[in-house]
């Protein structure tokens, strides 16, 4: 029987500090802080973005570039590069065309190699690496009376990587602006949410009932699926059919949350499955948990996410509360929670685990119709 299983960290990062990204300017984007966080606004073309990306976030945090095959040879898996950068090249093909010319721009500017910046954008699909925790309150139980969406980002750091969080805001010429907490160079979005109050987080699975290959290398690495969505769709309903219409590589869990609520989105190569809330509450880590795709229900930080129903109105300090609760250690880097109905954040990346942190507050409403407004001039 699959159990639920916790990262051992590969490198504590107990006394490390947050990268201080340089503040600048470049075309249409800037870079920024707010309120401590780093904020990284983009626009226009793909084109456009891509060198915006570039200049002001690849450039400046190029440390990142070696992540990738740090992080194989970290698990012993150097071996598996070779493999890994042909099957991610061959998976470039299938990437929206817009997508690939951002890409291209962005390697141009940044003066690097093709190659590396599809890695960094297809590694996800191909290993996996990622745990993560979610959990969705519902208005009846919220003490907003609105929608909340907390989510833990648990990955390998390597000690460093949790420095170069970025609140990344992407304007698309004619398509939803959006807020990604992401990386330099990370074209696809991980955690995120539109200018319609769409948010979503991914979580992997490692198994499924459906038969899924566990790799289909002629979909859309899921990413960028999921940026496709922030752009594309505005309600947890229009997020099911976009994602049951794309082509998708892998198997993951996707939380999914409006202005109205939320639920889980279970995906495979083959069925995306839909999970609402029990009771107002809504639950996840890194199992399926519908018919025909759950193979196992047992995992402790989904027991202690669920026990939320125990608490009659959960509000931003309880839901920051459980996800501590449920923190992976030094694997733990960002921790977040969304108001989708009022477009704010509350985020903490540092010190690992960042779910220890106090969460700094980004209304991202005035960024994400600036960035809206100025893309229309």
């Amino acid at each position: 029987m699959l159990h639920c299983w916790t990262f051992l960290p590969l490198t504590l990062s107990l006394l490390s500090t947050p990268y201080y990204y340089p503040e600048a300017k470049h075309g249409k984007g800037s870079l920024k802080y707010i309120n401590g966080l780093p904020v990284l606004t983009v626009q226009g073309t793909p084109e456009e973005i891509g060198e915006q990306e570039a200049v002001l976030a690849i450039k400046p945090a190029a440390r990142l570039l070696g992540y990738p095959r740090e992080l194989l040879k970290a698990h012993g898996v150097d071996i598996a590069w070779p493999l890994i950068v042909k099957t991610g090249v061959g998976m470039y093909k299938h990437f929206p065309a817009e997508y690939q010319r951002e890409l291209e721009s962005a390697a141009k500017a940044a003066e690097v190699e093709k190659e590396t910046m599809i890695v960094g954008n297809t590694m996800f699909d191909i290993k996996r690496f990622i745990a993560c925790s979610t959990l969705i309150v519902e208005p009846e139980r919220s003490a907003t009376k609105q929608p909340l969406f907390g989510r833990n980002l648990d990955f390998p750091t390597l000690g460093y990587l949790q420095e170069y969080t970025l609140v990344e805001i992407c304007k698309p010429d004619g398509k939803h602006a959006f807020a990604s907490i992401t990386f330099p160079g990370m074209l696809g979005c991980l955690s995120g949410m539109n200018d319609a109050g769409l948010s979503l987080a991914v979580l992997e699975v490692y198994v499924s009932a459906d038969d899924s290959p566990r790799l289909d290398p002629r979909g859309v690495p899921y990413a960028l699926c999921f940026r496709k969505v922030l752009e594309e769709c505005t309600t947890v309903d229009e997020a099911e059919t976009a994602l049951k219409a794309m082509k998708r590589t892998t198997m993951v869990n996707l939380a999914v949350c409006d202005r109205k609520g939320g639920a889980v989105l279970e995906i495979t190569p083959y069925h995306v499955q839909r999970r609402s809330d029990e009771k107002g509450i809504c639950a996840c880590t890194n199992h399926f948990r519908t018919k025909g795709l759950s193979m196992s229900l047992e995992c402790g930080r989904y027991e202690i996410l669920e026990k939320s129903r125990e608490i009659k109105k959960l509000g931003l300090e309880e839901i920051a509360k459980k996800l501590d609760a449920v923190n992976q250690g030094g694997d733990t880097l960002q921790t977040m929670i969304f108001e989708p109905a009022t477009l704010k954040l509350h985020l903490a990346y540092g010190k690992c685990p960042s779910s220890a942190l106090p969460m700094k507050d980004l209304d991202l409403e005035p960024l994400l119709k600036k960035a809206r407004d100025s893309a229309g001039k």
